[in-house]
Formats: structure tokens, C-alpha cells, sequence
């Protein structure tokens, strides 16, 4: 077998003209100020109109920037830490300045892929609660929390979307978890999570994904979506000591 080579591949223009964004942004401006029009900024980096708004909607994406109707392009706010962990799953109550807000609840059946996801037989019923997490009033994540209606005998029937959520919550944080694990990869937000966000399909997200054991079995599978262009996630003892405060971006998007 011969030696492979590797070839150089050009860095796109826009490519190198975000990094040379960065790096002025970091030495000239500070969080919340207002950048140079596209004009200006085209003449100072002598590069043209469309090249900067590639390079201006690429930072836009990683969270660095953010475009406000009538204002301009703003420095955002660095990312925040959010903690992750038992105390703040919502099932045993949320920390100062944080809450879960219920979006839906419903039950149906499982289809193939999330009756394996929860070691179930396809078709078996599977309680759905769709809910937002809210720190300092800005929307971080959606979560989708499915729970096998066969480990929850005695919730009662109500038709209430929120009494029922509360139901199942209730319920499931009564079977008294033996332990959770869980597994975080980036994705990117499709329709139905980035309209929970108030995002466009396609932003990046961290997806959080939480086993939840009871009683030596599977009770329950959550997956959180996140946004990535303004938090951070934090695991762990550290994690329940870090300061959220609402990004500048997001605050104005409020």
C-alpha cells in the first residue's frame, strides 16, 4: 500500500475573514455593542458584501453575534453555565430562578424506535411531557420526558393537559429513582424543537439524554434540547454552584 498524502485545502474567504472578526472583536468591543454596518466593515477588511455576510451569519450561528431589527449586529453575551443534575431534572423541584414549563402531555403508542429506547414491546402506551426550562426568563431547552404508562398503575385519568403532566411527574418522582445516566451530543434543532426555542430549524443544540431507574428497571427516558449559542452545560457539585444569569442576546430577544 503507498504512503498517503495530505492535501492542503484552501480556507474558504469567509472562513478566514470570521477569524479575523473574532479577533478584532475580542480587542475592540465588549458584550452588548454594536458593530460596524456591513459597509464599513467591507471597506476596512477589504473584502466584499457577500463574503461578510457568510462570515457575519456564521458567527451569528455560533452565538457570537446576534442581529437585532433596527439596531444592528450586537456582541453577544458569552455562553452561560447551565447545571445539569438531579436537583435541577424538575422532578424534585427547580433551583432559585429556574422553572420547567409544561408545554403538553400525551399518551400514545410507542413507535419501534422509542419502544427500544425504553426496553418496551412496539405499541405498548408511553406518556409524553413536552416541557420548557426557563433560567432568569429566557427559554434554554425543550425537554420530551417518556414514561411507560405500564409503570404508572395509578395515574388517575384527567384530561387536563397540565393536571396530567403534573400526574405523571408526580408518579414518576414516587417510584423513587435508583439512579440516572446520561449522554450529551451536538446536534442541530429540527422544526419542532426550534419552534419550542424560538430558534430557526438547523441551530446547533446540545442534546441531553437521561435514563431515569426505578425499582431495578427503566422508568423513564428525557431528552433535553439546548440551546449551544448561549449556554453551556455543568455537571456535577461544581454545577449547581455557577451563577446563571440571562444572556444579553437572549434578553433582547425576549
Amino acid at each position: 500500500m503507498g504512503q498517503g498524502t495530505l492535501t492542503a485545502v484552501a480556507e474558504p474567504k469567509y472562513w478566514h475573514l470570521r477569524t479575523v472578526l473574532l479577533r478584532t472583536m475580542d480587542a475592540e468591543f465588549s458584550t452588548g455593542q454594536v458593530m460596524p454596518n456591513e459597509r464599513e466593515l467591507s471597506a476596512r477588511f477589504g473584502v466584499a458584501r457577500a463574503t461578510l455576510r457568510q462570515a457575519l451569519d456564521q458567527l451569528e450561528l455560533e452565538g457570537r453575534l446576534v442581529r437585532r431589527r433596527g439596531i444592528g449586529t450586537l456582541v453577544a453575551a458569552p455562553r452561560v453555565g447551565i447545571p445539569v443534575g438531579d436537583r435541577e431534572s424538575g422532578r424534585a423541584g427547580s433551583a432559585r430562578g429556574q422553572e420547567w414549563k409544561v408545554v403538553d402531555c400525551t399518551t400514545a403508542t410507542a413507535s419501534a424506535a422509542l419502544a427500544r429506547t425504553l426496553g418496551i414491546a412496539e405499541g405498548e402506551q408511553v406518556h409524553t411531557v413536552r416541557r420548557l426550562r426557563i433560567v432568569q426568563g429566557v427559554t434554554v431547552a425543550a425537554e420530551s420526558l417518556h414514561v411507560p404508562a405500564a409503570g404508572l398503575p395509578h395515574l388517575a385519568v384527567v384530561v387536563d393537559e397540565n393536571d396530567r403532566a403534573r400526574g405523571v411527574l408526580r408518579q414518576l418522582e414516587r417510584l423513587g429513582a435508583d439512579g440516572e445516566s446520561r449522554s450529551v451530543e451536538l446536534g442541530v434543532a429540527e422544526s419542532a424543537e426550534a419552534a419550542l426555542l424560538e430558534r430557526p430549524p438547523g441551530t446547533p443544540v446540545l442534546v441531553v439524554t437521561t435514563q431515569y431507574a426505578a425499582a431495578g428497571r427503566l422508568a423513564a427516558v428525557g431528552v433535553s434540547t439546548y440551546r449551544a449559542d448561549t449556554c453551556k452545560l455543568t455537571f456535577g457539585e461544581s454545577g449547581a454552584a455557577v451563577q446563571v444569569a440571562a444572556p444579553a442576546a437572549a434578553t433582547a430577544a425576549s
